[in-house]
């Protein structure tokens, strides 16, 4: 028996397994009571009919629709693609279905993201929230008791699991690195879209009085950038500091050219992947050699790295694992409502490679 066109329905299924409607029901949406040999007559019966699940149905009797929302910062850009890889083989051993979406970095854009999810009846959401400084909608889902799992940021005022890296430590190691190989004008490349983390590009000496927990990411990696010249006793050339307000690889790449032309640098860092494409188009249009008159260094680990000439250094996050990790996270919240609050803050790792040079080092005397 099959009805073409039309979906077979639980009624057909119950019909064919020669049970109840409500016992079928049951068996099918995996809740209530029904006995293994009865169980079996009815899921066999499914398979023969072809049958599918109604999720929504299924969700509005058991207030669970085996789905997790994901609202990425970009889904476009390779880190939150890498990212989705991790959470969707996760989801997948669970039986769970993803629903993604994008915020483009946009709180509005993200507040309607999880609006839609939350109507959808997710029984989690993992996000990259456009701005930690603006979170009411993230405390709301947990109010109604879906639980939050935050990736590549977190919030501190908001009582959810966390998966990141320190932000402010793996820049500082990477300009620390810079200077070590004798790099005294390094530009620094990176969007500064609030205007906290603003004010440490128009106000770079004020670093000491900046609260990291207040920052974006990008605005982190400033931080660690301005406390390695600091340690080092460099002093910082405002200049070299350069912001796109979004995260845009055209802009990356003409505040690239305006730095290049203005600021005379030794080097350049690009604070992640986005910068990176838009700041090496720039440095390879003006055709200036790489690592002999200029050092480049970027943030995060593409593929293309390894591919140019020289190859790209970097600082790698393990962002596979990090998705992994976010979704262990959030099954696990959805099974134990009352767990701990848990910030997992993973390593990064240093490629070094071909594209940074060591220079001399004028010291007067």
């Amino acid at each position: 028996m099959n009805k073409k066109n039309n979906r077979i329905t639980v009624k057909d299924v119950a019909r064919q397994a020669g049970v109840s409607t409500a016992a079928a029901g049951r068996a099918l949406g995996n809740y209530g009571y029904v006995s293994e040999e009865l169980r079996e007559k009815i899921m066999r019966a499914a398979e023969e009919l072809g049958y599918v699940a109604n999720q929504v149905a299924r969700a509005m009797i058991t207030g669970k629709s085996q789905t997790i929302g994901v609202v990425g910062a970009d889904i476009s850009n390779p880190f939150f693609a890498e990212a989705l890889r991790g959470i969707s083989d996760i989801a997948r051993r669970h039986e769970f279905g993803v629903l993604i979406t994008s915020s483009d970095e946009d709180v509005p854009r993200e507040q309607e993201a999880v609006r839609i999810l939350l109507e959808k009846q997710v029984d989690g959401l993992i996000v990259s929230p456009a701005d930690i400084n603006n979170c009411r909608h993230l405390d709301q889902a947990i109010a109604q008791g879906i639980p939050v799992v935050l990736l590549d940021r977190k919030l501190p005022t908001l009582a959810a699991d966390a998966v990141l890296i320190d932000n402010v430590h793996a820049s500082r190691e990477a300009t620390r690195y810079l200077l070590g190989c004798g790099h005294r004008r390094i530009a620094i490349i990176t969007e500064l879209s609030s205007d906290y983390d603003t004010r440490l590009a128009l106000e770079p000496e004020s670093f000491a009085t900046i609260n990291a927990d207040r920052l974006n990411s990008s605005g982190a990696r400033l931080l660690g950038y301005l406390l390695a010249h600091h340690e080092a006793n460099v002093a910082v050339d405002k200049t070299l500091i350069r912001r796109t307000g979004k995260y845009c690889a055209q802009r990356a790449f003409e505040e690239t050219l305006a730095v290049l032309e203005e600021a005379s640098p030794t080097a350049v860092f690009a604070v992640d992947n986005v910068m990176t494409q838009g700041a090496w188009r720039a440095v390879r249009e003006r055709d200036i050699a790489v690592p002999g008159a200029l050092s480049f260094f970027a943030f995060d680990e593409l593929d293309w790295l390894t591919l140019t000439t020289p190859r790209i250094s970097t600082v790698a996050q393990p962002i596979h694992h990090m998705g992994v990790h976010a979704a262990e996270l959030l099954f696990r919240r959805i099974r134990e409502t009352d767990l701990p609050v848990s910030w997992q803050t993973y390593q990064v790792e240093m490629k070094l490679r071909e594209s940074v040079a060591t220079v001399k080092v004028n010291v007067k005397g």
